[in-house]
């Protein structure tokens, strides 16, 4: 079984698939990390992050054992991450790790922007998370707060909506509902309300199947 799960930045989908993949048994990608390990070889290095030839160098040297997920979720990183899943040698050189990880058994649950578009279009089950602007906004910052990282949330708050923009935008794979994907709007649930309603989009979308 491959459930397909896209959204915005914050909106809880990385949870929901996390604790999906827990529920079903099921291997759990987050394709967010191999954007933001591209972006962070970018900044790291010190070069443009918009040049389409060093970026798309970073993405196929890239070694997934060695992610360091606390570093990754940095927000700069995140910020950074938008830019460079925008350059279309960058999405080439990650599609086939992406494909080849849902496809081996038992199945995955794949969260991201172009899951259910691009990545796995004939998923079994489909999602789109997300919440309001201004909550994810909240969520971010006492994200970092509880790292010990200052954050301050007007700031976090539009770097949100310019992530949104140029997600939904670009020209390459932009984020997008498909028709044949279930909503999930987070913004009023806790993390438990959250699970428990994407846990019972996924049984209702395998009794259809069945």
């Amino acid at each position: 079984m491959i459930i397909a799960i896209d959204g915005p930045a914050a909106s809880g989908k990385g949870t929901v698939a996390k604790r999906l993949a827990a529920h079903y048994g099921l291997r759990h990608l987050d394709t967010g990390l191999l954007y933001r390990a591209v972006a962070k070889a970018m900044l790291d290095s010190g070069a443009p992050l918009a040049d389409p030839d060093l970026a798309e160098a970073a993405a196929r040297a890239l070694d997934p054992s060695r992610f360091d997920e606390h570093a990754l979720k940095d927000h700069r990183v995140g910020d950074a991450a938008s830019v460079v899943s925008a350059i279309p040698g960058v999405r080439a050189a990650l599609l086939d790790f992406q494909r080849d990880f849902a496809a081996k058994p038992p199945g995955a649950v794949l969260d991201g922007r172009d899951i259910g578009t691009v990545i796995c279009p004939n998923a079994d089950v489909k999602m789109f998370v997300t919440a309001s602007p201004e909550e994810r906004a909240h969520r971010r910052a006492r994200e970092m707060e509880s790292l010990g990282r200052p954050a301050d949330e007007a700031e976090i708050l539009a770097d949100i909506r310019r992530r949104d923009e140029r997600d939904t935008q670009r020209a390459v794979a932009p984020l997008v509902q498909t028709a044949d994907a279930a909503l999930l709007d987070t913004t009023a649930l806790t993390i438990d309300e959250a699970v428990g309603a994407a846990i019972d989009i996924v049984d209702r979308r395998l009794r259809q199947h069945v």
